[in-house]
């Protein structure tokens, strides 16, 4: 089981773009339109099952929210920063 990393490891960890929300950390993807949105969503569901960590995802018209957090640990883990930091390059 992954640690929980301390406050102080997750705001020098967090990614650009990432806030912290409690136990998760959060960030709204924005697009142009609601297709682009679900593909990055797709993809970005793609890299979560092959990490075998499964973020929870809501779309809406030109946005994508993804919140992380590692329920077994109770809140963020390096397994949360690490898929972040994935997300983000399918992003850029």
């Amino acid at each position: 089981m992954a640690d929980q990393l301390s406050d102080e490891e997750v705001e020098a960890q967090l990614p650009d773009g990432w806030e912290r929300d409690g136990t998760e950390i959060v960030r709204t993807f924005e697009f142009d339109s609601y297709l682009d949105g679900v593909g990055f969503l797709s993809g970005a569901a793609g890299l979560a099952e092959e990490a075998w960590h499964h973020p929870e995802m809501t779309v809406t018209w030109g946005e994508v929210e993804v919140r992380l957090t590692t329920h077994e640990a109770d809140g963020v883990t390096g397994k949360d920063i690490d898929l972040a930091e994935r997300f983000d390059g399918i992003y850029d």
